[in-house]
């Protein structure tokens, strides 16, 4: 049974869905809503709050040539990615006070590192996780580097070509980290159903025997339920207080109230699937008195013959099994019988 303990929480084969609120941009630069998404988080039931440590610098340039100029059909097309990461960047002397605030209210909290500088910042705030972003899947550099710490890994495959999830796997078991878990994510803001393709998450855990999850872009709540249906152990989706606050992720971030369904909905699936089991239950067990059975439906005398006429299988459950009706037809009455009454071996004789 494959689990990892992942902060103070063990996720895997067995347990709850891990479920991950991301923060992203939805603080829109304003600490104090920053930390109000994080109370959100709590009160919702999410089990993790997750957080980007970058700076506009660490992640890209300031320039304005073509190279950085986002124009391939995005909801943020038409600003550079300087622009962009300058407006959804998490301020750094943000993040320890922020991560005190979560796991004050017993969440764990995290971070997606985009350079080395991040993952030492993050290391000194003693972070139990990191994630790779799926945008990050290609630099086997950082990947190694963040896998180096001994810590569980949660990978974005996004924009990643197989052998590109093949390699970035080799890379953390390649220092000695086994603890990755991979989720399925479609690089797509928002993503359309149709290029979701679930299917995949299954196939990523059975081909890297490892656990699986994942991090979802389309709008509402049924993908994620339905990939915990199908055996994700992590769930991540982006939470803001309001979409109309607006920002670069809000057109895909669930409200706390939609979060909070999705959450009730996918603890309610983990019921409903339960566990491989052919045990009826104390009511089902009751239930079986309304199942069928062999009845006289026409009065019979004594020494008359048991016909199809005189003898069905209707319900409920008190006489003979249905499965012997074929013996006991021809077969006389060993009394008189009235309509009603279940058929039982006493009534039967071979005579």
């Amino acid at each position: 049974m494959k689990q990892i303990m992942f902060g103070n929480k063990l996720i895997g084969e067995g347990k709850p869905v891990f479920i991950i609120a991301e923060l992203s941009a939805n603080h829109l630069q304003d600490y104090d809503l920053a930390a109000k998404t994080i109370e959100a988080a709590k009160e919702i039931g999410a089990d993790a709050i997750k957080l980007q440590t970058y700076t506009p610098d660490t992640i890209t340039i300031d320039s304005d040539n073509d190279y950085f100029k986002i124009k391939h059909d995005t909801i943020w097309d038409g600003k550079t990615l300087y622009q962009l990461y300058e407006e959804a960047y998490t301020p750094w002397d943000w993040q320890p006070k922020l991560k005190q605030i979560a796991e004050s209210l017993g969440l764990i909290f995290f971070s997606s590192p985009f350079d080395k500088t991040a993952v030492d910042f993050l290391e000194e705030m003693n972070v139990p996780a990191y994630k790779i972003a799926s945008f990050e899947i290609t630099d086997l550099p950082l990947i190694e580097y963040v896998a180096s710490k001994g810590k569980p890994i949660i990978i974005s495959t996004g924009i990643a070509k197989l052998t590109e999830i093949e390699e970035a796997i080799a890379t953390c078991k390649k220092v000695g980290n086994d603890d990755i878990i991979l989720l399925k994510c479609t690089s797509s803001y928002p993503t359309p159903l149709e290029e979701v393709n679930l299917k995949t998450m299954v196939d990523l855990s059975k081909r890297f025997d490892c656990l699986v999850g994942l991090s979802d872009h389309t709008l509402g709540v049924s993908v994620p339920i339905a990939a915990a249906s199908l055996g994700a152990c992590v769930i991540e989706k982006h939470l803001i207080l309001d979409r109309t606050l607006g920002g670069p992720d809000a057109s895909f971030s669930l409200e706390p109230t939609e979060f909070k369904t999705l959450i009730e909905s996918i603890r309610d699936a983990e019921k409903a699937l339960g566990e491989v089991s052919y045990d009826l239950t104390e009511k089902t067990q009751k239930n079986r008195k309304f199942a069928r059975s062999l009845f006289i439906v026409k009065d019979i005398k004594e020494g008359e013959t048991f016909t199809h006429e005189n003898v069905r299988s209707i319900r409920p459950s008190d006489g003979l099994p249905p499965k012997l009706l074929n013996e006991i037809i021809g077969k006389k009455a060993k009394e008189d019988c009235i309509r009603g009454t279940p058929l039982n071996f006493d009534l039967i004789t071979d005579e």
